[in-house]
């Protein structure tokens, strides 16, 4: 006879959790809850499940001494309530538990258990050696409202062709926005997944969001884009992450996944049968359309934002939108110049950065800038945007 308990436990991260609420929401469809042995053994061996391209077993394995007496001492049937911080977050019904080895779960996920790759050491230290399976339910408003969100948009603008593009925007630069552009070309609609890492590294994410919808809302057309949070846990890991990208744009309601040509996850690999495959081929499964973008960089010749593969001049002669190197301006308090970041979008970022940076800042206003006679408050992102301004001046240069 079933059991009915509710006094079993455990406790899960918020990787895991968020993970598991995708999963609930069918956003990694066809994946619909955790596998069972059988079934993590058989995409293990295939990459595939149910017909389609998927590159590992979507398993709950947490770790830690508590977790791994509770699952040792669970039966089938057994109701199990998940936590998280300190609160009840959801719950669990065993259909079975099983052993897992975890340098090997480790290995599917990111192609390596080399603890110097980025993630592999910290993936470590959250995974047990059992696995439990069985259908759950999870509370996690932040993806329900999101495709909630999406899916009254495509509503809203009647759109056909609904194109994705996802975005560390760590921070926004000019190539990101000529991407951004060329995908609304071809697009009723187009849906930014904002990269939201579960680490401290770069710019917070409310800082990257505005900076987007401030570039979104003063030079992008009304009602075409709209910028949902994609928690990037670490199933988004090395060649598995544009795999899931697709299910998950696919799922979310877009028929296009746009990629850079540049992204390492487009690299060629080989599968158990020793054939060569590309994303492009296990992305038939999916049935999402994926298309590549150039990569962009300023010539100084051509004096405008370019192609490498249509420029015809060398290389010391572009500037290149290298994301850290930019952050690392911004990080000093430095505007980037506007060749690389858009003021407007500088000055969200760095106002954000360092709130209430001038004792003065009216005083240093009204000294240095042009005005016309009245007295007027500025903000700090007036500030900075008006300063670059002046940098722009080119008389005196």
């Amino acid at each position: 006879m079933a059991s009915s308990k509710r006094n079993n436990q455990l406790y899960i991260d918020a990787e895991a959790l968020s993970t598991m609420a995708l999963v609930q929401e069918g956003l990694i469809s066809p994946v619909e809850t955790l596998m069972t042995e059988k079934e993590a053994i058989e995409v293990r061996e295939t990459k595939m499940y149910k017909g389609v391209s998927f590159p590992f077993p979507f398993l709950l394995t947490p770790g830690g001494k508590k977790n791994e007496a509770c699952l040792k001492s669970l039966k089938k049937g057994d109701v199990v309530e998940l936590f998280n911080e300190g609160k009840i977050v959801g719950e669990l019904t065993v259909e079975e538990t099983f052993h897992i080895d975890p340098i090997d779960r480790v290995k599917c996920i990111y192609g390596t258990a080399d603890e110097s790759h980025p993630g592999v050491k910290s993936t470590m230290q959250r995974l047990g050696s059992i696995a439990v399976t069985g259908g759950y339910k999870v509370n996690y408003p932040l993806i329900t409202a999101s495709k909630k969100a999406i899916q009254e948009k495509i509503r809203e603008v009647n759109a056909k062709n609904v194109s994705a593009l996802m975005l560390a925007a760590n921070p926004l630069n000019r190539a990101h926005e000529r991407m951004i552009r060329q995908a609304l070309d071809q697009s009723d609609l187009v849906v930014l997944f904002l990269l939201k890492p579960f680490t401290k590294d770069g710019l917070r994410y409310d800082i990257r969001h505005d900076a987007i919808l401030t570039f979104i809302e003063n030079f992008l057309p009304n009602n075409k884009v709209v910028i949902v949070p994609l928690e990037n846990s670490y199933i988004f890991a090395g060649y598995n992450e544009l795999i899931l990208d697709a299910l998950v744009a696919k799922n979310y309601g877009c028929n296009r996944l746009v990629v850079g040509k540049n992204h390492a996850g487009l690299g060629l690999y080989y599968d158990n049968n020793n054939t060569l495959n590309s994303i492009f081929d296990v992305t038939k499964d999916i049935e999402i359309e994926v298309s590549t973008l150039e990569q962009y960089v300023y010539c100084n010749k051509c004096r405008t934002l370019v192609s490498t593969t249509t420029c015809p001049h060398g290389q010391h002669h572009h500037i290149h939108y290298h994301s850290p190197s930019i952050l690392k301006l911004i990080e000093t308090g430095m505007m980037p110049p506007s060749v690389l970041v858009r003021r407007e979008v500088s000055a969200s970022i760095l106002s954000a950065l360092f709130p209430d940076r001038f004792d003065n800042l009216q005083e240093i206003y009204d000294s240095l800038m042009p005005n016309d006679g009245l007295m007027e408050e500025h903000s700090e992102e007036d500030f900075y945007i008006n300063l670059m301004g002046l940098y722009q001046t080119t008389s005196l240069t």
